[in-house]
């Protein structure tokens, strides 16, 4: 039933960025997890809510992420940073977020302004939870490890910054590469040139976040989120044209990429 499949929580959204927490919201519950709830802004709440009644909502009183919910031991999954903004309460919320994850021994899933807090607090990468997923795009990644002069300097800086954290590392971008704690980097072969569009990667971060809620593991949720990521992407240019596809389009196309999987 519902509750043996995993219950993902996704901390996204702030005034005027609700689109993020809608995309990732969708993915979710195209992961195959038995719940999902959404931490987000209670004057943000009407978009997700009526693109996605299925969904479950912890609403925050700010106009940003300033507290946790009210029971953390109901989610087996936490994915945040989508949408998020820059407010100094939703920094000081993420601490907290990290801190319990660690200590609840919660899988983890950062992106985007979750990201950029580290970047400018690269302390807390040391006190991420053991199997923490960081799912940076190129302008991230040099944020948080620096400049690169080629791929193989990229690519050591990448498994640096893994075995760091002891965690997951996927870097965003043609022929997206995920690290495993610096032992190994997979490069998917699946997606297009179509998905360089706004909102792609928060899609993405709602498909790993219900993977690792459903039970899988942090390396497996990453390579076979990624896969699924970029074959929708490829299903959407198939059906739209790679100009006119957008990242919404790909979280009705994940159905058909789940089947071809399977």
């Amino acid at each position: 039933h519902k509750g043996t499949y995993g219950h993902a929580l996704l901390v996204c959204g702030s005034e005027g960025m609700v689109g993020a927490a809608v995309l990732a919201t969708g993915a979710a519950l195209r992961s195959g997890c038995g719940l999902v709830t959404v931490h987000l802004p209670v004057t943000e709440r009407v978009p997700v809510q009526t693109n996605f009644p299925s969904a479950l909502f912890s609403l925050d009183p700010a106009p940003c992420f300033s507290q946790l919910p009210a029971d953390m031991s109901r989610y087996t999954a936490v994915g945040a940073g989508c949408g998020l903004g820059r407010d100094p309460r939703t920094g000081a919320a993420l601490d907290v977020l990290i801190d319990h994850c660690r200590e609840a021994s919660v899988p983890l899933v950062l992106d985007a302004d979750a990201l950029n807090w580290l970047a400018t607090h690269p302390d807390r990468l040391d006190r991420l939870p053991v199997g923490t997923i960081l799912t940076p795009h190129a302008g991230e990644l040099r944020r948080l490890v620096g400049e690169w002069s080629d791929e193989e300097e990229k690519f050591r800086r990448i498994a640096a910054l893994a075995a760091r954290i002891g965690g997951i590392v996927v870097s965003k971008g043609p022929n997206t590469a995920i690290c495993d704690a610096g032992r190994s980097i997979v490069c998917n072969s699946t997606g297009n040139d179509g998905m360089a569009k706004g909102g792609s990667g928060d899609v993405l971060t709602g498909l790993l976040t219900g993977l690792l809620a459903r039970g899988y593991t942090p390396r497996n949720a990453a390579v076979v989120g990624v896969f699924l990521h970029g074959a929708a992407g490829d299903k959407a240019a198939e059906y739209f044209g790679r100009e006119a596809m957008n990242s919404s389009d790909l979280i009705d196309f994940l159905a058909e990429a789940w089947k071809d999987a399977e």
